[in-house]
């Protein structure tokens, strides 16, 4: 199926579309629109810049939305916003609303991906939550008591029955094939979930079990060839910072 569908009685032949297509897969040819369905990326830019409408995408459910520009958004609020954002490792019992999960899903869904290969999927723990959360803790004793290299750090901490999720109510696992795609996908997901009233805990010790555990990695039921980027641990935080933390200088070069 030709990825991109034309109405030729709205195309006024522009040829914006054309200039804009970043695989170079439309032509003009004597004010005709042509397209080259190999080249096609399903990117969407022809869609999206079309000032008649007339362009449709064969594989999707397009819905007419208006672009809504990020200059909507105050940038100097937003910074601050960013400035204060906190990993959060205490939460409170509180459920997270449905709705809001979706949100968070969809933040993720529209993030960019090498090529648009769209290929980010989400694991929400759910159901499984408390054993995946087990099997690592299991991991984690044995390594304490075995003196494992792995493990010399965390030597003096007490490894909880929560150590990895904090009783937070919601996980979900973000995998690719791709770290970049999934990485920001996550932060995309992290953005949207702070701005929801929500607090996020990036769970590396989760990340780094699911390498060792092939138990763990079944009971993930990963899509074939993907590996888990990142563990988003969210819920209402039970915590309140007043100020923002400073950092250390910012390095930058100019070459």
């Amino acid at each position: 199926m030709i990825p991109i569908l034309v109405n030729e009685k709205k195309c006024t032949g522009c040829s914006l579309c054309v200039n804009d297509c970043p695989g170079g897969c439309l032509q003009l040819v004597n004010g005709k629109l042509y397209i080259s369905q190999s080249a096609c990326i399903e990117c969407g830019h022809c869609y999206a810049i079309c000032p008649q409408g007339a362009i449709r995408m064969a594989n999707y459910q397009c819905k007419e939305e208006p672009v809504v520009p990020m200059t909507e958004i105050d940038s100097d609020t937003l910074l601050k916003a960013m400035r204060s954002r906190r990993t959060i490792r205490h939460f409170t019992a509180q459920p997270v609303e449905e709705d809001k999960i979706r949100k968070i899903l969809e933040a993720g869904r529209y993030c960019p991906t090498g090529g648009n290969s769209q290929s980010v999927s989400y694991t929400i723990l759910g159901s499984r939550q408390a054993e995946a959360e087990a099997i690592c803790v299991s991991m984690f004793r044995k390594g304490q008591k075995l003196g494992s290299p792995f493990l010399s750090f965390l030597k003096q901490i007490k490894i909880t029955d929560s150590f990895f999720f904090k009783g937070a109510p919601l996980v979900i696992v973000v995998s690719g094939k791709n770290d970049v795609d999934a990485a920001l996908a996550s932060s995309y997901m992290e953005i949207m979930a702070e701005s929801l009233g929500l607090g996020v805990l990036y769970s590396g010790f989760f990340k780094a079990c699911t390498g060792l555990s092939g138990r763990l990695r079944k009971l993930l039921q990963l899509p074939k060839g993907q590996k888990v980027v990142t563990c988003m641990v969210i819920g209402y935080p039970a915590v309140k910072y007043r100020r923002i933390v400073p950092r250390k200088k910012l390095r930058v070069r100019k070459l």
